[in-house]
């Protein structure tokens, strides 16, 4: 049986009982340059996004959609070794040779050369366009043997496309750095911003400081005002006052009122861009915003109703509408009539234990913050307030062995 390598990126793992214990993300192989290559194992990705090493000696059959293995999993964090090669990421975009031609490594196949034993067999190649791909034998092609500077990225882009931003985060964060850059460098800026709030900060900063000062500018305007806030406030302040110049003054204001409150606060933490309409607007209206669906579970739960200007800050904020009200109510229903008058809003300059003392009283997964002019400057979700109160290590997972 012969599988595509970049086919596996994400496919479920499970163990002996049927459970899914994690995904796969990567492939690793001895490299042998005259002679197909073993494969060692594979790369599991476990909650909480912690890498283990699965060897392929107990990879009991692979099939679509699943990976099933025998035996016990150890949990220690997986580290590649010297003599290692991760297909996925640093195979795939290679330059080659095959024919005394120069071609890009599109994916890269492996087989079951006998039981429990794999091997790299095939290489497809390209010129440049996908469309025109070659499958040809491992030993008919040359230069594995030399990561290039600029080896690029779309074929390891592709294998990521269907992942999740907080999963590409992972698998990213996984990559050598030289690797992880190119890949971060080559993704629409949409996506990367999407990316950069999943990564840990060691990894934002240092994919941040290789773009091109305006281009980082506009990541940062694509991406949530207080992740990018946050991220600016890791950063030098001489460094963070430039980006801040190179962005759009629309999209920099509501940062820059992000950055006058301490990081652990209300303030600090909330995102200036909750849903926010007036009180005559209906409840077919407040339905239809909670719809979008770049709007996380936690910002869609609830309406905030206030006086015009509906932008932050806002007029005088009048109260909030949950989504579940919103449908008992009929479509034609004005939003002033189906406020929830038992929940009194926070203050910016709460502290993140009041914050979190606060949803916790009343069962909330986000709370209104109004300043002293009585205006909703914002809104505190509960993956704010966990974000912040979490080891600053969380997103590269824990440290001890299971």
């Amino acid at each position: 049986m012969q599988i595509f390598v970049g086919r596996l990126q994400g496919t479920p793992v499970f163990d002996p009982a049927g459970d899914q214990i994690g995904r796969v993300r990567d492939v690793v192989t001895g490299l042998r340059l005259t002679r197909r290559p073993n494969v060692h194992g594979l790369v599991v990705e476990v909650q909480p996004r912690r890498r283990v090493f699965l060897p392929i000696t107990r990879v009991r059959r692979i099939e679509a959609g699943a990976v099933v293995f025998t035996g016990r999993l150890n949990m220690r964090r997986f580290e590649q070794r010297a003599t290692e090669t991760l297909v996925i990421g640093q195979m795939l975009d290679l330059t080659v040779t095959y024919d005394d031609d120069s071609m890009i490594v599109y994916d890269v196949a492996m087989e079951e050369v006998k039981p429990s034993t794999w091997e790299i067999t095939q290489v497809a190649l390209h010129r440049g366009r996908r469309r025109d791909l070659r499958v040809v034998d491992w030993t008919e092609v040359s230069g594995f043997d030399t990561l290039q500077k600029d080896q690029g990225a779309a074929g390891l882009i592709a294998a990521f496309e269907s992942l999740r931003a907080a999963d590409m985060a992972s698998a990213l964060h996984g990559l050598p750095g030289k690797r992880r850059v190119e890949i971060a460098r080559a993704l629409n800026d949409d996506r990367l911003a999407d990316v950069l709030e999943e990564l840990p900060p060691a990894d934002q900063i240092g994919i941040l400081g290789t773009l091109e000062p305006e281009r980082a500018a506009i990541v940062l305007e694509e991406m949530a005002p207080d992740d990018a806030a946050d991220l600016l406030h890791d950063l030098p302040q001489e460094q963070a006052a430039r980006l801040l110049a190179l962005m759009e003054p629309e999209e920099a204001a509501p940062v820059r009122r992000l950055l006058t409150y301490p990081v652990d606060s209300a303030g600090g933490v909330m995102t200036s861009e909750p849903v926010i309409l007036p009180p005559t607007s209906t409840v077919a209206e407040a339905l239809a915003h909670i719809r979008q669906q770049d709007l996380t579970p936690a910002v869609a739960a609830q309406v905030y109703v206030t006086r015009p200007p509906t932008e932050t800050p806002t007029g005088t904020y009048l109260g909030v509408s949950h989504f579940q009200r919103l449908l008992r109510e009929p479509p034609s229903t004005i939003l002033g009539g189906v406020l929830d008058p038992s929940i009194d809003p926070i203050k910016p300059e709460f502290t993140l234990r009041e914050v979190t003392s606060y949803l916790a009283n009343y069962n909330l997964v986000a709370a209104p913050v109004v300043d002293e002019f009585g205006r909703l400057v914002g809104a505190v979700t509960v993956d704010d307030v966990l974000d912040h109160l979490l080891p600053k290590d969380w997103r590269e997972g824990a440290d001890h062995d299971v």
